[in-house]
């Protein structure tokens, strides 16, 4: 079944490009041109990923993110004219996995559209006869159920949070750079930049750590980058 995309743009050219390169590629499309219709579509048609302004009518892309955040781990990608670097981290801050800045190739857009829909396992391929249950101390990481617990509580995590979570702690002790988490949990090289990396990784020990100003799991090797500690 063909991957269905969101996208969300007040200016139909955009959303006329970005839709002729995605199903170019074989994709689904449904199209929303303001905030509000954004959030509606959204939480009925359960896009597998969504392209998504900052600049909409009714509802800006912050607020969109903030609000689908709160009830779907669906991949984001925000789209954005602006540069300044506030923009990019709050949008990742609000929970986005990933952004692109306009104007962008067509080939750099289907580059992060593929590496944030690599790891999507559809629900029937789920193992459910054996588990895939890991525990480091009081913190157990369920890769079937794309779950992690801590004691009895479940964290709340996106999708590529879960991702560098599991990543890092399946190999203990082990640093990895910046450019290199790009690579192994992001799923791409060239397009990446580093402050994805650090803006998610803060996001996580928000939730995951007991005080986050001095986190027990995911920990930083000053001037080289993150490592899962040792239980």
């Amino acid at each position: 079944m063909s991957k269905k995309i969101l996208i969300v743009d007040d200016e139909k050219n955009i959303v006329d490009i970005l839709r002729f390169n995605l199903k170019k590629e074989g994709y689904d499309t449904l199209e929303a041109y303001d905030g509000e219709e954004a959030v509606e579509l959204a939480l009925s048609n359960n896009p597998d990923l969504i392209l998504l302004d900052i600049m909409l009518p009714k509802m800006d892309g912050f607020t969109v993110c903030r609000k689908l955040r709160q009830s779907i781990s669906t991949p984001i990608l925000m789209l954005t004219a602006k540069e300044e670097e506030v923009d990019k981290v709050l949008g990742l801050e609000l929970g986005a996995d990933d952004y692109i800045t306009k104007p962008f190739s067509p080939r750099e857009l289907m580059a992060r559209v593929k590496a944030n829909l690599r790891r999507l396992v559809p629900a029937e391929q789920v193992n459910t006869e054996k588990p895939h249950i890991n525990k480091y101390g009081d913190l157990t990481i369920d890769a079937d159920r794309y779950e992690v617990r801590r004691g009895d509580e479940v964290i709340e995590l996106t999708l590529r949070e879960f991702e560098l979570v599991k990543f890092l702690a399946a190999q203990q002790g082990t640093i990895f750079s910046r450019e290199s988490l790009l690579e192994k949990v992001w799923g791409y090289e060239y397009y990446g930049d580093v402050r994805t990396v650090d803006v998610t990784v803060r996001r996580v020990r928000e939730k995951l750590e007991l005080d986050p100003a001095n986190p027990q799991y995911i920990v930083t090797k000053r001037g080289v980058g993150y490592y899962f500690n040792k239980f």
